[in-house]
């Protein structure tokens, strides 16, 4: 077999280049893959929430790693992987700290309407606004997190020094100072705040539902940091619309980027662009750890992060 090639599978990759190639390897990207580089092609590294068909990875007769620059991974079928001799590696737990400052950020862009607030006085107007009638505190409100991995501890820790009640749920139980849930619409009816940081996959899939929305409520205020797959977005934005529910705060969205005009008439709202979990602090670390992974699996060592089985 030819040289090794380390192939980039999105544009946004482009910043991995420079370390890849500084270790000596060759590095091609999806976009503009040759016949001969597909034959070469030993390594993926990945962005994981973009699908990779298993169709394409059958393409690629020599991959052995998929290495994902990211946390999640919910765009590889990691069982099918592992089945066909692929490794898959991510970057676990090296973002938490930054998403769960995001996520308490728009909770507190929300709750407290800066956000709002902010518009509000570039419009020229001020606090007798009607939008701006004063609105409940903080200290003392129930906030639900589903999903109490890295991420959603690190929530959890930051909910409490805002002197919030935290619980949780998740498919499994664990040891945590916070109570579990016995189900997610219990989480959601016992909380006046939902936070969703879990791992997306296929088991979760819009589990955020309707009745779950209708649960959290009128007063009530989901943020999501997961992934838009967790939440049935249509039946957030009807809700929101209707009254159902309070508030949303959104940094991922079921499709992505998300179309503006899918939220231009949609009130109460918090919007950013998937950026929770991207720092010039974690970028590097969650960078190094792939490109660690590259050398680590082509030097034919084990590799240092490996999605859990």
């Amino acid at each position: 077999m030819s040289e090794p090639v380390v192939m980039l599978s999105h544009e946004m990759l482009s910043p991995v280049r420079q370390p890849l190639e500084a270790g000596g390897l060759r590095v091609a990207e999806r976009w503009t893959l040759s016949d001969a580089d597909r034959q070469a092609v030993r390594v993926i590294v990945h962005a994981g929430e973009i699908p990779l068909p298993p169709e394409f990875l059958q393409s690629l007769p020599n991959l052995g790693l998929i290495a994902c620059v990211s946390v999640g991974y919910d765009g590889v079928d990691v069982p099918w992987c592992r089945a066909h001799g692929i490794e898959v590696t991510h970057a676990k737990g090296l973002n938490a700290d930054d998403v769960a400052d995001h996520a308490m950020g728009l909770v507190l862009a929300s709750w407290r309407k800066i956000a709002l607030g902010d518009r509000i006085v570039r419009e020229g107007g001020w606090r007798d606004d009607p939008r701006m009638r004063p609105g409940p505190g903080l200290k003392g409100r129930r906030l639900g997190v589903m999903g109490l991995g890295a991420i959603g501890e690190a929530v959890a820790v930051r909910a409490e020094a805002f002197g919030l009640q935290v619980a949780w749920w998740g498919p499994n139980p664990k040891s945590a100072r916070w109570p579990r849930a016995e189900s997610l619409l219990k989480l959601a009816q016992d909380s006046d705040i939902l936070v969703v940081a879990c791992r997306a996959d296929a088991s979760n899939r819009e589990a955020v539902s309707r009745e779950v929305i209708e649960a959290v409520g009128p007063k009530g205020l989901i943020v999501n940091v997961a992934r838009g797959s967790v939440i049935d977005e249509d039946a957030l934005i009807a809700a929101l619309k209707d009254g159902r529910l309070g508030r949303a705060a959104l940094d991922v969205f079921a499709e992505e980027p998300t179309p503006a005009a899918r939220w231009a008439d949609v009130p109460n709202t918090v919007l950013t662009p998937h950026s929770a979990g991207g720092t010039v602090d974690s970028i590097p670390r969650m960078v190094a750890q792939a490109v660690e992974n590259v050398r680590l699996f082509l030097a034919g060592e084990p590799v240092a992060s490996p999605v859990a089985a």
